[in-house]
């Protein structure tokens, strides 16, 4: 396999690093075909194997264009090497920080793309568990580019009645069923977008505090407003979309077919057909793990980041800039 390897592909200068593995630009030599080529050192993953094979059985077996993709894999000397779709855009989060907010139509086709391709996911029995603008990820810097979910480290594959009780996502991003450990299931992803939403139309997050258990408290009471002046020339249909998705009865929060079918999407993106899912063939691999492992995000409990000062980010109410988000599992 190692042989195999090198007389494929050539690997290039670094592309980033997360704990336990590093991102190559890698060429396929008989095409010139780019590649980003994950590497993985197993000595570096111990007590986190499960969520590496995890993360590797749900990328061997979606294919989505709003998706990172993988196309293959290898594994030798102690490493797994991932051969991954190249994007080049950078991360929606790094958009969001340098333009501030987005006009409507704008985020509703963003939105769109995301609700897709998480329609997917869920018809295809998985669960991301930690969608925030750090894990969506832009293929090329135009005005063309595609949106994609990477990062599957924290998902789940599921089944229709099971209960998921691991508390982990991103503070800030984080369903209210997961803080208050009662068992939840795949609406997590959809609370998480509909923050995202609300952060793209105006800058700033719905819930914010210092301290996670302040911030906790605050979502876990569905606690938000849409603050004057910033919201006042925002529609009432965005809003609505909005208020669909940040419920915190799950009974009442909308799917993504229903969110799909939301006026704020069909006024702005048109009607959506949403078809069965169908899963492609298992690869002929092995292990793998995501796309982009985040090496600038850990998970629910510190959350850092910057912000120009002259961003529209910096004047939002109750708020600092948008903070890049940190993970965690409890």
């Amino acid at each position: 396999m190692q042989q195999e390897f090198i007389e494929r592909y050539e690997l290039q200068h670094q592309l980033g690093t997360g704990a336990f593995s590093e991102v190559k630009l890698g060429i396929e030599k008989k095409t010139g075909k780019q590649f980003a080529i994950k590497i993985i050192d197993r000595s570096k993953c111990k007590g986190k194997e499960d969520m590496i094979e995890t993360e590797v059985k749900i990328l061997q077996r979606i294919d989505h264009p709003n998706i990172v993709k993988l196309y293959e894999m290898y594994e030798f000397d102690g490493k797994i090497y991932l051969i991954m779709e190249l994007v080049t855009g950078g991360e929606l989060f790094d958009l969001i920080v340098g333009r501030g907010c987005f006009p409507e139509k704008e985020t509703a086709e963003f939105v769109k793309k995301i609700l897709l391709a998480i329609n997917y996911l869920h018809d295809n029995g998985i669960v991301h568990r930690d969608l925030k603008p750090e894990n969506l990820l832009l293929s090329e810097k135009s005005n063309r580019a595609e949106i994609k979910i990477s990062d599957f480290g924290l998902s789940k594959i599921f089944n229709e009645v099971e209960v998921m009780k691991t508390a982990c996502g991103t503070p800030g991003y984080v369903a209210p069923e997961v803080l208050k450990r009662q068992g939840y299931g795949n609406q997590v992803d959809l609370w998480s977008l509909g923050v995202i939403t609300y952060i793209l139309l105006c800058g700033y997050p719905p819930f914010f505090d210092q301290k996670n258990a302040e911030l906790f408290k605050k979502i876990m009471a569905g606690k938000y407003q849409f603050d004057h002046p910033w919201w006042d020339h925002i529609s009432e249909r965005a809003k609505d979309f909005v208020r669909r998705l940040l419920v915190v009865d799950i009974k009442k929060r909308y799917t993504a077919k229903e969110a799909l079918s939301h006026p704020f999407i069909v006024f702005h993106c048109g009607e959506t057909i949403t078809t069965p899912p169908v899963v492609p063939v298992s690869l002929t691999i092995s292990p793998r793990q995501s796309a982009a492992e985040s090496s600038k995000s850990s998970k629910i409990t510190t959350s850092s980041g910057s912000s120009k000062e002259s961003s529209p980010i910096a004047a939002a109410p109750k708020s600092e800039p948008i903070p890049r988000a940190t993970p965690i599992t409890v």
